[in-house]
């Protein structure tokens, strides 16, 4: 990573709410965490196994979804519907509003499943094969990861 584009994450952290930021790339990972001033706590090539980093939220995550859990023999039958982004997850438009989907609802690739909210923008997340949702893996305004599982569909 350039030190240009470290400099523009810099201040795109002191100038925002978000306290922590962390980006890893193919040349290396950074971790931005913002105090009094922003600190940059480090920078080294990115090991092979980061990715199971990213694993470990998602296992905490699932301890709940034991019946998901149990269901690990025909897992090879379930598509799991992944986080692209890191951000704050909801299953409706508003606290009082329904739910787009729930457990036993059939969907469509495309139909809006949830949204994730990051930096104060909403994103729908959508469907992205057809079939019935077999389990919510993540409660109403818990944070998520980039990667994390959201749900699974039959």
């Amino acid at each position: 990573m350039d030190l240009r584009k470290l400099k523009t994450l810099i201040d795109l952290v002191s100038d925002s709410n978000v306290s922590e930021l962390e980006i890893t790339e193919a040349e290396g990972k950074v971790r931005i965490v913002k105090g009094s001033n922003v600190v940059v706590q480090g920078y080294a090539p990115a090991p092979l196994p980061v990715a199971p980093q990213f694993q470990a939220p998602v296992a905490v995550a699932a301890t709940p979804a034991s019946p998901a859990e149990a269901a690990a023999p025909e897992a090879s039958t379930l598509h799991t519907v992944k986080s692209p982004m890191v951000g704050t997850f909801y299953r409706s438009s508003s606290p009082g509003a329904k739910s787009f989907v729930e457990v036993g609802d059939m969907v469509k690739e495309g139909d809006t499943i949830c949204i994730i909210e990051a930096m104060k923008i909403l994103n729908e997340i959508e469907a992205d094969k057809s079939g019935k949702v077999v389990a919510i893996l993540c409660e109403n305004g818990q944070a998520v990861e980039y990667g994390q599982t959201l749900l699974t569909i039959e």
